[in-house]
Parts: structure tokens; sequence; C-alpha cells
């Protein structure tokens, strides 16, 4: 038997507001949208495949404290589109942690953006090759085994 993931559902505290977030940096589309007695949803999908399912059911922010999920990554061809959406995420004023792509750790050649959804959920988006020679953060959040 082998798994792999499938679609991922978020609590989120706006619905529309989470939609164009997710719209914007990561190209999602809206596969479909309902409700559910007091809680709205939405499946976001890519090429016609769900990956990301909204639920408008939280209040508050992300508890990085709390066990539960630590980030989301998302890979990407390579540091061209790594760069694409870090456009994206600095144009609609998200918080980027790093400054901009970093390594996964000291000499390695995969790395990429860490940033938080409205809600404070840590995102990743990285590439096998988007590091290149870039030095790995010495100071703030980490990357992503120890964001």
């Amino acid at each position: 038997m082998s798994f792999q993931t499938g679609h991922i559902g978020l609590n989120v505290t706006d619905l529309d507001k989470s939609k164009e977030f997710y719209r914007r940096v990561f190209g999602f589309t809206v596969a479909g949208e309902s409700r559910q007695d007091d809680r709205r949803y939405a499946f976001l999908a890519q090429d016609g495949t769900l990956v990301l399912t909204l639920w408008q059911q939280s209040e508050g922010r992300f508890a990085t404290a709390q066990p539960g999920l630590h980030h989301l990554s998302f890979q990407v061809a390579d540091l061209a589109a790594v760069r694409e959406a870090e456009a994206v995420i600095r144009e609609i004023g998200a918080t980027l942690h790093h400054d901009g792509v970093v390594p996964h750790g000291e000499g390695a050649s995969s790395g990429g953006v860490f940033f938080d959804d409205p809600d404070g959920i840590r995102l990743e988006i990285y590439a096998p090759d988007a590091a290149g020679e870039r030095p790995a953060p010495t100071s703030g959040a980490p990357t992503c085994g120890f964001f």
C-alpha cells in the first residue's frame, strides 16, 4: 500500500479573503463553493485537480505553539517560478520571512520563500535548485525543517 497527500483542508476566518490570497499567490481556481450549516467552504483546484478546501469556521490566528500543522510546502519547477510567487507575495503585502529566497540549509541547493497566509498559516514555495549560492538564514524564523 502506498499513500500520497490528497487535498488539504484549512480553517480560515474570512473565506473571501483567503480565496483571493490563494488565487493570487498560487493561481488556484475556485472549483466549487457551498455552505454546511453556518460554515462556508470553497474547493480550490489547479489544472482541474482539487488542492485545498478552505473552511470559514475559525477565529483568531494560526497557533504555532499548539500541536497540529507545522507548515504547508509547495514545490515548483525552478527559481523563476519561486521568484514569480515571491513578487506576488510582496505585492499583496503578505508576511515574508527571511526577506526572500533562502536555501533549506547551509550548502543546500534546494530552497524557496517562506511566508504566511492571511490567518498566519505558514507556507513555503520552493524548487529543488532555487537556492544556488545563497547563504542560509542565521536569524529570524528558520527555513523548512526548523520554521
